[in-house]
């Protein structure tokens, strides 16, 4: 013991040893401060932090960002839908709301608000979620970006990659598949957004008024599609299916198009091309949709030139009249959408951009597209919408009239024969009042009535 006290420093030279210790820290502390820019004492700052926290805290953290290599993130995705049926008693903050306006007693559902921490239990681990958002630096495009930081222990990082957050997709999934509304997106150009309605549209394919045999053939169409993941993926091709209706004004194609997302509880994305003000704007907006959706461009034919057919010769004087009509499309600096942007995104390489999708064009006049649009890969199924057939009155019938037989409807359906109306029409016509018979007999003078206007025409 005493040679071990020996062998110890005496306490002059410990205060010797500290007083040099001390005057070397008060020199490079000088030199810091004094000497080094102050950008360079920020950065050298930071960087011990980040290193000291690193040795010293056990926790680690996921940071999940709204988009992931330009499309939309997934593992987002799945944690804004799983996060809200995590809220409990150490939750501060919660965002409700309603948007069901014909039921004001239903209960508000619920949504992470910003800065909200979710606290989850998991096989033993404990994990807290934050919702974080931000603005980016562009000035031209400015975009907020929204993230969830999940924190753990380091030593469950592994386990949280393996297990938790699949367990996360496949409840996610879950709640997607069986969710009560859908909504209808609109691009905002502005602030390069999508902006989200409810979509409570009734149309359903029982309440179609088209042929029983077409809208079987489509169903089956639909189902097929869901269910062959594993087709696309063996075959190279895009987990995708194009759909283009047409067919004159008011013959049901916007309502085969609510029918289509009800049946499949798929949400629509409604886009204008003429919004988009490139082929690389284009690509922003439609990789910024969301999976197990529907892209709808309705009138691809009208309001821009992105489709036309380019083997069609214009018209000098028409393309003159047109620039002196519309100056502004002259004068803008937005080079607009081309048919080539638009085909790279239906099956070239940034198709790959998105699983699980319906495109649906409509257009009253076929013959005025690009057959490069029409081809199949691009647009796989094309659906007439005609004029009402004796079947397609009978649906309306039975819908707007509650019957489903009529001594009248012998006399309807032959005069249908000679007479072109739309589904619209009909639907117009049928709800006129609640008297069927009244409505049926008004209905037959108005087919009476339209076959000698269309006979005169034809004269």
């Amino acid at each position: 013991m005493a040679s071990l006290l020996e062998q110890l420093p005496s306490f002059s030279t410990i205060l010797s040893m500290y007083a040099s210790f001390s005057a070397m820290a008060m020199l490079l502390r000088t030199v810091f401060n004094e000497m080094l820019p102050k950008r360079f004492q920020t950065y050298i700052s930071a960087k011990f932090l980040d290193i000291a926290s690193t040795c010293l805290s056990a926790d680690f953290t996921f940071i999940i960002e709204e988009r992931w290599q330009a499309v939309h993130n997934e593992t987002f995705r799945a944690a804004e839908a799983y996060l809200p049926t995590r809220v409990g008693p150490s939750t501060e903050s919660l965002l409700i709301g309603s948007n069901e306006p014909l039921n004001p007693r239903a209960p508000p559902k619920q949504r992470i608000p910003v800065d909200c921490k979710i606290v989850d239990e998991f096989h033993g681990m404990r994990l807290e979620w934050t919702l974080r958002n931000s603005v980016d630096s562009n000035k031209y495009f400015p975009r907020e970006k929204r993230y969830f930081r999940l924190s753990c222990k380091k030593r469950d990082r592994d386990r949280v990659m393996q297990s938790y957050l699949p367990h996360i997709a496949r409840t996610a999934q879950s709640i997607l598949n069986r969710r009560e509304t859908l909504n209808i997106y609109t691009y905002n150009q502005e602030s390069s957004v999508w902006e989200s309605a409810v979509f409570k549209h009734p149309a359903t394919f029982e309440t179609l008024a088209m042929e029983p045999e077409l809208k079987q053939v489509i169903k089956e169409d639909l189902d097929t599609f869901v269910a062959r993941k594993d087709f696309f993926e063996g075959v190279g091709r895009a987990w995708k299916r194009g759909y283009l209706l047409y067919g004159p004004p008011g013959t049901g194609k916007s309502s085969l198009v609510a029918a289509i997302a009800n049946y499949l509880r798929y949400n629509i994305y409604d886009l204008q091309v003429q919004t988009a003000r490139s082929d690389a704007d284009l690509r922003h907006i439609l990789t910024s949709t969301t999976n197990r959706s529907i892209l709808l461009i309705e009138d691809i034919d009208c309001g821009s030139k992105v489709s036309h057919d380019r083997t069609r010769v214009q018209d000098d004087h028409e393309d003159t009249h047109d620039e002196q009509q519309n100056p502004s499309r002259i004068s803008s600096n937005d080079p607009g959408v081309t048919l080539s942007g638009l085909l790279n995104f239906l099956d070239g390489l940034w198709s790959s951009c998105g699983d699980e999708r319906i495109i649906i064009f409509t257009t009253n006049h076929k013959d005025k597209l690009d057959q490069a649009l029409l081809r199949p890969g691009r647009m796989d199924v094309h659906i007439y919408m005609g004029y009402c057939t004796a079947a397609a009155f009978r649906k309306l019938s039975a819908t707007y009239l509650g019957i489903e037989h009529h001594p009248c409807f012998v006399t309807i359906e032959n005069l249908l024969q000679s007479v072109t109306v739309t589904p619209a029409e009909v639907a117009q016509q049928l709800m006129k009042s609640d008297d069927p018979e009244a409505v049926l007999r008004s209905f037959i003078h108005f087919l009476g009535s339209k076959r000698n206007r269309e006979t005169e025409i034809g004269t």
